[in-house]
């Protein structure tokens, strides 16, 4: 097999890329290992920064997101049971955020790939990237699983969206490569619960117990997490255990209750902060995971993948056209300068709101001072506001 850009992983990132390059007419090959209904619901992210909204509609891939999606004009910050909203709109010039699964965006772009987009094969695991500092790489995968045939898809460039734990990651020379990494002595215990939202925004509360996020999935659907130990097993809480904790860690002076509802689904989130650079090896390129892991705060992770895969399309379709690699040559440090933003911002977050194991008396007081800081500073809310609906691209 041949193709000009080969696709290893078909999460958000690789499925977008594979429709950016189609629309400047340049042709590719999705990998992926899983099956399409493992893709189709695999749980992730849910918060769409306001850039990632405007590139899905600019690739026809908005029209069920702009029906079901939930545009979010703020957030509501919770601590000593007060309650401030920011306005992203009024503070950004009009920006926003959009609550959408990831689930429902990898279905909506699987949908426009399989009608009109190049090859996208399922069940198909990439076993290596080889060759990557030469003009013509090559990636070395199995179709129809373990039994499978090998074969080979070369390339004249390779795009890495499989993950931290992807093939591509590895084919990368540890020198003079540099890795970056912070992990967190706590993770989030995370609840599915078929109960209308108890708020129609997101609120992120501060809690001498430990943070805790209220989201939703749909009108109808409600993500709630909570900080929990490092290590916890989801299963050792009760669905009633988590409630109570929900509700006292959201508690406010005012009447404000949480709504309560039978629990689809456990899981526990680990914490960690991961770069690795540079994110390019000859014409193997790092996207998404595979390059950067940021804490689940600060809504970031997908959001820094579709800037990855705009600015690789962009540069691509920039040396098709004028024959110069300046944009290529510049991806990892173009990528990385908002990475490291939202690294920044995903850490802030971090620490604004959880409660460390070792905590104070006087780290308790700080947090505080800064969500008061927050609360009374137009710069200050300013500044989150446009960390949270997101970075320019590129």
């Amino acid at each position: 097999m041949r193709t000009t850009v080969g696709i290893i992983g078909a999460g958000p990132a690789g499925l977008l890329l594979a429709r950016l390059l189609h629309d400047a007419g340049i042709d590719s090959v999705v990998l992926e290992s899983r099956d399409r209904a493992y893709v189709e619901r695999r749980q992730r992210a849910g918060i769409l920064e306001q850039g990632t909204v405007d590139v899905l509609r600019a690739v026809g891939a908005a029209e069920r997101m702009d029906r079901e999606g939930l545009r979010h004009d703020g957030i509501e910050l919770r601590f000593d049971k007060r309650r401030h909203r920011v306005d992203f709109p009024a503070l950004t010039g009009g920006r926003s955020v959009t609550v959408y699964a990831q689930t429902e965006v990898c279905k909506d772009l699987i949908a426009l790939q399989l009608e009109d987009g190049g090859p996208l094969l399922f069940e198909t695991e990439a076993l290596a990237v080889e060759d990557a500092d030469t003009d013509h790489p090559r990636v070395r995968f199995r179709h129809g699983g373990a039994d499978g045939a090998e074969d080979v898809l070369e390339c004249d460039y390779v795009v890495g969206c499989d993950g931290f734990w992807g093939v591509a990651r590895r084919a990368v020379p540890a020198a003079p490569s540099r890795t970056f990494e912070r992990t967190y002595p706590f993770a989030w215990l995370g609840i599915l619960a078929d109960v209308a939202p108890s708020h129609d925004e997101l609120v992120y509360a501060r809690h001498d117990r430990g943070f805790a996020l209220l989201s939703m999935r749909s009108p109808s659907v409600s993500r709630l997490y909570l900080q929990v130990p490092e290590g916890t097993d989801a299963e050792a809480w009760s669905d009633e255990e988590i409630w109570d904790e929900l509700e006292r860690r959201f508690e406010t002076d005012d009447d404000w209750t949480l709504r309560r509802g039978p629990v689809t689904q456990k899981s526990v989130t680990p914490m960690r902060s991961y770069v690795h650079e540079p994110m390019r090896h000859g014409r193997l390129f790092l996207a998404g995971d595979a390059a950067h892991i940021v804490p689940p705060t600060g809504a970031k992770g997908l959001n820094l993948a579709v800037g990855d895969v705009v600015t690789f399309a962009r540069a691509l379709a920039h040396r098709r056209e004028t024959g110069s690699a300046e944009l290529l040559d510049a991806y990892s440090a173009t990528c990385l300068r908002r990475v490291w933003q939202a690294e920044r911002f995903s850490y802030d977050m971090t620490t604004l709101l959880h409660r460390a194991p070792d905590a104070t008396p006087f780290d308790d007081r700080l947090q505080v001072a800064r969500l008061d800081r927050i609360a009374s500073s137009r710069a200050a809310e300013t500044d989150l506001a446009e960390a949270y609906t997101g970075f320019p691209i590129g």
